[in-house]
């Protein structure tokens, strides 16, 4: 009976073994695509198998956008490029399929080789021209543990051959964790390609006749406000800026750029596992290139990239991720709304409803760019030519593309999906009354007079910063008598926190309180004598009172590891938490008196009262002793009254022991900078 159990139990878990692995492996198998391509001689089609789109629900038509890198040096985004190979050899095509409004796992591919025998005229060839000599493009938007393309292509615009360098930069360090990881550099055109080191330039215009060396180290570095492809001459300063920007990078040689000649750079990068999570956040890389090595004169390219968690075209971002609140009225927060015409025919008004949170101002809203580009709309006039139009309401801005011409992805004879797509970048600033607390707005994205497209949230978050308090005041023990006990130290919290927040404390603590006082009166005389005067009077018995009083001094630290508090508004706090008392020195000291009275009346009468005392007679004995240390703990409850979140406050502070039901009150001020 055991064996047959064993066995059917056995059975059972290699079906469910096998099943498992067959569906897995038919998961796998299905988000695959596969390079088809097609030779004639030196020319070739490329296609590809792809699998089937999962719609998301109630988005647009589910659609593929493709990226080739050809082998040879240049790409194509169209689905089935033609591609002719001037000079024989072998190369190595890649593709990249990215699945828009769909719920599967972007499909993966793998490399194809295909091989030439014969030289060839590539005048057909389709080409990218850049609008400028240095721009950076992307396939995709990076989505995590997924791995993207961004193409740096530069261009000679001078009349004569140059050798010059190139600069990447990526991964911000405003960002705690590497966001990409660089998994390969493919170049075509014998660059030489190092890390990133202190490096010499020349410190030389084309107005100078004499050029002298200047080193990246120890550069006095200003925050410029990066345009794209800017142009600037001084090239250490810019490169000192960009390593304080970012955390890594690559330096690239090159040689022999002829006039008017556009080469291209593929970087293939995979978002990390430990990237920033906020799929509104805008993560940004950088170029600076120098055209001529000779010369410091140089251009600089940033892109802009946001994180996603799934491919929508539709999204909303924004460069507030962690905020600075110390410094932030000084500063203008941006926000990004890109759309895509997915329609059959081109979109001709495009309006954009976006939330503003209440904290913004929106009197300081400024556009920073756009796409379609055009200006901006007269007030209160209606015109019949492209422009871009904003309303302003009291929970939204809503911009308007008016009279423009955005094609759309199912359109005929539209191949270049970036045609289709567009964008509004604008900034704002924060208001006078503004707290320090997370906001979150969206966009309905309307083209013409079709349903909205509701975008993701926008999130802007502060960082917690760090307050430093400054704290003194009086303990209080009731149950101690001639307790006197002051402290003085300092406090640990986020910066002006909005409503919770924790904050731990260290203070050092002096004191003084009297433990034992007893005074005891004999009820008859004693023979205490006899005492020999100098005043020449002798005594054998008198009344006797002792005295015993007990003296502790402590010297103190006082630890709070953590503590929650709560603001209920801008003035009053509360908090509670567990406070660690260490008892570093205790001293206590015993002080022992008797007085000696003359024995006038009966000790039996109830209303006896002694005689003067004999001062001669009194006798005094000390003792001091040094205690051990001692740790105690207990919990408290507080509240502030004042400046709640920064700035001088005062407080009271009740102590609770649960171990020796021995309680305290604490009264202090505290200024929290």
């Amino acid at each position: 009976m055991f064996q047959k159990s064993v066995t059917l139990l056995f059975l059972v878990f290699y079906c469910v073994l096998f099943s498992q692995t067959h569906l897995d492996h038919k998961d796998t198998l299905s988000r695959k695509a596969i390079i088809l391509p097609k030779q004639d001689k030196n020319t070739f089609i490329f296609n590809s198998e792809t699998p089937l789109l999962n719609q998301i629900a109630g988005a647009p038509k589910a659609y593929y956008t493709y990226f080739w890198e050809l082998g040879d040096g240049n790409y194509s985004t169209k689905k089935d490029p033609k591609h002719t190979y001037k000079k024989p050899g072998e190369y190595d095509v890649k593709l990249w399929v990215t699945n828009n409004y769909d719920t599967g796992k972007t499909p993966t591919t793998r490399p194809t080789k295909v091989k030439t025998n014969e030289t060839a005229d590539i005048s057909e060839n389709e080409i990218q021209i850049i609008k400028n000599d240095i721009d950076l493009k992307r396939n995709r938007e990076p989505l995590p543990d997924e791995d993207f393309v961004i193409v740096l292509t530069y261009k000679n615009e001078k009349d004569y051959v140059t050798n010059g360098t190139l600069y990447f930069y990526y991964n911000e360090k405003e960002f705690k964790n590497d966001n990409f990881e660089l998994l390969e550099i493919s170049n075509y055109h014998n660059e030489t390609i190092n890390e990133l080191g202190n490096d010499l330039v020349f410190n030389q215009d084309h107005d100078d006749n004499f050029p002298t060396y200047a080193s990246t180290n120890n550069i006095f570095t200003t925050t410029y406000k990066y345009q794209d492809t800017t142009e600037r001459k001084n090239l250490p300063l810019s490169i000192e800026e960009a390593k304080q920007t970012f955390k890594k990078g690559k330096k690239i040689t090159f040689k022999n750029l002829s006039p008017n000649e556009q080469r291209n750079i593929f970087f293939n990068l995979k978002t990390t596992p430990e990237m920033i999570k906020d799929t509104s956040a805008i993560l940004r890389v950088r170029s600076i290139y120098v055209p001529d090595e000779n010369y410091e004169n140089h251009k600089i390219k940033d892109m802009e990239m946001e994180i996603v968690t799934s491919h929508d075209p539709n999204k909303m971002s924004t460069s507030g991720l962690f905020i600075n609140y110390r410094l932030v009225r000084f500063k203008r927060i941006k926000f990004k709304t890109r759309f895509q015409n997915d329609g059959e025919g081109p979109a001709r008004t495009i309006r954009l409803e976006t939330d503003v949170p209440d904290m913004f101002d929106k009197s300081t809203l400024q556009i920073e760019s756009m796409y379609p580009e055009c200006p901006i709309c007269p007030k209160n006039k209606e015109v019949h030519y492209s422009c871009l139009d904003t309303i302003v309401i009291q929970k939204q801005i809503i911009f308007t593309f008016k009279n423009i011409y955005l094609p759309g992805t199912q359109q005929k004879n539209v191949t270049e999906k970036d045609s289709t797509k567009g964008f509004v970048k604008y900034s704002l600033k924060f208001g006078e009354d503004f707290y320090k607390k997370t906001t979150k707005s969206r966009t309905a994205i309307i083209f013409d007079k079709n349903e909205p497209i509701i975008t993701n949230y926008s999130r802007t978050r502060f960082n917690s910063g760090i307050s430093i308090g400054a704290r003194a005041g009086y303990n209080y023990f009731p149950k101690l008598n001639n307790s006197r006990s002051y402290f003085t130290g300092f406090t640990i919290s986020p910066f002006k926190a909005y409503r919770f927040y924790w904050q731990s404390e260290l203070y050092a603590n002096k004191h003084y309180f009297e433990s034992e006082n007893t005074n005891v009166i004999s009820d008859a005389p004693e023979n205490v004598g006899p005492f020999d005067l100098n005043s020449g009077l002798v005594i054998d018995n008198a009344f006797v009172r002792r005295e015993n009083l007990v003296e502790k001094s402590r010297t103190i630290i006082e630890t709070v590891p953590i503590s929650l508090r709560y603001n209920i508004n801008n003035y009053i706090g509360i908090g509670f938490g567990p406070q660690i008392t260490t008892i570093i020195s205790s001293k206590k000291t015993s002080k022992k008196t008797t007085r000696y009275y003359e024995p006038t009346q009966s000790p039996t009468n109830p209303n006896f009262v002694p005689g003067e005392e004999y001062v001669e007679l009194i006798q005094h004995e000390t003792l001091t002793n040094n205690e051990k240390t001692q740790i105690q703990t207990q919990l408290f409850l507080d509240t502030t009254f004042g400046f709640a979140r920064i700035g001088p406050s005062v407080g009271i502070r009740y102590y609770k022991n649960f171990k020796t039901d021995f309680d305290s009150w604490q009264f202090y001020a505290i200024w929290k900078f």
